[in-house]
């Protein structure tokens, strides 16, 4: 069966900071109670003219050069993000002619912060089946827009960017082994947006009502997220025949760096083999893992050779893993 291996990697951030300092100004906080309870001391914020499909453009642009590769080439597009920039059409679709990538098919997937590696695994799939050969794939989101900035409970978790690889067939054992998907839709409720859908759809109620923003139970979805983590990580080593301390480098979705370091500790793998941002850029959802991964590529952390493991935890419920030999 042919493999797929990422080719070039690249990731973009708006230039304005929110830092934990600003926040205190807009709600009742403080930036050691944000530090202490996330790990986070600042974000990336969006200007308002600024949509997803911006961020992931120019992240699409640094990974197609990092790639050595023309947008003409590509067969596939695939963005994750669940702040897409209207219902339809797709953000990729956007993004697709933004680039001008005119053979590649484009659509979206709404895997919320496990989307990245849900898009990851599709496009693989595409690839291993020989119908697509060269695949782009981003996480981008502009959870700015979605935040409810009197919330203090969830305006100082999230920020705005956007990653993206380019992946392609492999010519030798390097590539990405295996991918690893679960979804628990009766636990929905503890990370999700009411409002705009078929459901809720907008109207003057809904939005007085701040439907259209970000809803979470951070406890639970807390204990839920270490438990799970935990257990699609080993579901990743038992598949691929390997131990913890085979891993040379953890790649996790940016949520809370207490989760990050909890996950570590169950799993016995040490801080430094784990790749951390969330202190610079908050949770980016779908777009935290391949902005990591771009900045850990670009600093040498990671290198060809390397075993690799993505691991993420978000709505839907939704968690997923991904084993890759770099």
């Amino acid at each position: 069966m042919i493999m797929s291996r990422i080719l070039g990697t690249g990731s973009y951030a708006p230039d304005t900071v929110l830092t934990n300092q600003d926040l205190e100004k807009m709600v009742e906080t403080s930036d050691d109670w944000i530090v202490e309870r996330t790990g986070i001391r600042e974000r990336r914020i969006a200007n308002k003219d600024i949509a997803s499909s911006d961020l992931a453009f120019e992240a699409a642009k640094k990974a197609l050069k990092a790639a050595g590769m023309k947008a003409s080439q590509l067969d596939l597009i695939i963005i994750a993000t669940v702040t897409p920039d209207m219902m339809f059409p797709a953000t990729a679709c956007i993004v697709q002619a933004k680039l001008g990538a005119k053979k590649a098919i484009a659509f979206d997937i709404s895997a919320a912060c496990s989307g990245f590696i849900f898009a990851l695994a599709a496009a693989d799939n595409f690839i291993k089946s020989g119908l697509y050969k060269n695949a782009l794939v981003i996480g981008a989101e502009t959870l700015s827009k979605i935040t409810d900035w009197t919330d203090r409970n969830t305006c100082v978790l999230f920020g705005d960017g956007a990653g993206a690889v380019v992946i392609g067939p492999s010519g030798n054992d390097c590539g990405i082994r295996s991918a690893h998907l679960h979804t628990n839709g009766k636990q929905g409720d503890l990370l999700y947006i009411p409002g705009g859908g078929s459901r809720n759809p907008a109207t003057a109620f809904s939005i007085e009502s701040r439907m259209h923003f970000i809803k979470m139970r951070g406890n639970e979805t807390f204990k839920i997220a270490v438990r799970a983590l935990e257990e699609v990580v080993n579901e990743a080593l038992d598949a691929n025949g390997l131990k913890a301390s085979d891993i040379d480098m953890v790649v996790p979705h940016q949520a809370n760096l207490r989760i990050i370091q909890a996950t570590a500790k169950r799993l016995g793998i040490p801080m430094d083999k784990v790749v951390v941002t969330i202190d610079r850029y908050g949770n980016t959802s779908a777009a935290s893992i391949p902005i990591a991964i771009d900045e850990a590529v670009r600093d040498g952390r990671i290198a060809p050779g390397k075993n690799v493991l993505l691991e993420a935890f978000g709505g839907g419920l939704s968690w997923a893993s991904a084993l890759i030999k770099w």
